[in-house]
């Protein structure tokens, strides 16, 4: 596996692939990597003959008292973990490299309204950092498709609206969510959960499992099964942030004739702002 960290080096490469006619994938990550994260990989490499990953602490994603500073930074690590998985290439850029100017003069990229709900609502500008970072990194990487986790559903969504409207010539790959045997999802932040609070921590995957239960049973007053959730997971230890049940595709509140639902979860147990989402298909009436 090839590690470069700055962009007329990634391009150097990616360009010599292209030239030869080879497709290119691309996993666009944080770092401090899971079996989730490799997962991403071993699908980028089943849809094309090279794959490039990026690790890159995005700070424009992150807000004021959030964990920018404290975020695991595990470069040697996570290597090892790609170069055994079958990675072509790393990009492991520098703040400078990504961003050579300071934050606040940079372009940043908006997408509008879907953002503005679920962790967007409590994140305010979480989403415009990734989105630009996202941009820059598909005009860096020059990839045909890029693989992104379920897991984020709602960030999901956001790419992929955000390469639509601004014609980027790049299919976006959604993974299903990878899960413990337990069923929490994995995440780079359930390394924050003491031992105490990663066995109450499940609970937010179990809470989704019996409202989409209700919702299959027939039950559609959605307001009712939301503040029930929240309840339940305020009484098993979280501080829940929303639980609510939107349509996958817009992420609109839905209007009761939908066969195709999600549901989503956030809430903090301790230092960890753990999130889910559930699919939910429904017979139609």
């Amino acid at each position: 596996m090839q590690i470069v960290h700055s962009i007329a080096e990634l391009r150097t490469q990616v360009t010599a692939w292209k030239r030869a006619g080879e497709r290119v994938a691309f996993v666009p990550t944080m770092g401090n990597l899971h079996r989730g994260h490799l997962q991403l990989v071993a699908r980028a490499r089943e849809l094309a003959p090279r794959t490039v990953a990026s690790i890159f602490v995005n700070p424009l994603q992150f807000g004021p008292n959030e964990d920018y500073a404290g975020y695991p930074r595990t470069l040697d690590e996570d290597s090892r973990h790609l170069a055994a998985a079958g990675l072509d290439l790393l990009f492991a850029p520098s703040v400078a490299e990504m961003y050579p100017r300071p934050l606040a003069t940079m372009t940043q990229v908006t997408v509008p309204e879907l953002p503005a709900v679920l962790c967007g609502a409590s994140r305010l500008g979480h989403f415009d950092g990734v989105t630009t970072v996202v941009s820059k990194l598909f005009n860096m990487v020059q990839p045909d498709l890029a693989v992104f986790g379920e897991k984020d559903w709602q960030q999901l969504v956001i790419i992929r609206r955000m390469a639509a409207d601004l014609d980027l010539p790049v299919n976006i790959v959604g993974v299903p969510t990878v899960r413990e045997a337990d069923g929490l999802a994995l995440s780079s932040r359930n390394g924050y959960l003491s031992a105490e609070q990663r066995a109450i921590a499940p609970t937010l995957h179990r809470t989704l499992q019996a409202a989409a239960q209700r919702l299959r049973a027939g039950e559609r007053d959605y307001a009712a099964l939301e503040t029930q959730a929240q309840t339940n997971l305020a009484a098993a230890g979280f501080q829940p942030d929303y639980f609510e049940i939107r349509r996958p595709d817009d992420l609109c509140r839905p209007g009761g004739a939908e066969t195709e639902l999600r549901i989503f979860a956030a809430a903090r147990l301790g230092r960890a702002r753990l999130i889910d989402n559930l699919p939910v298909h429904l017979d139609p009436r």
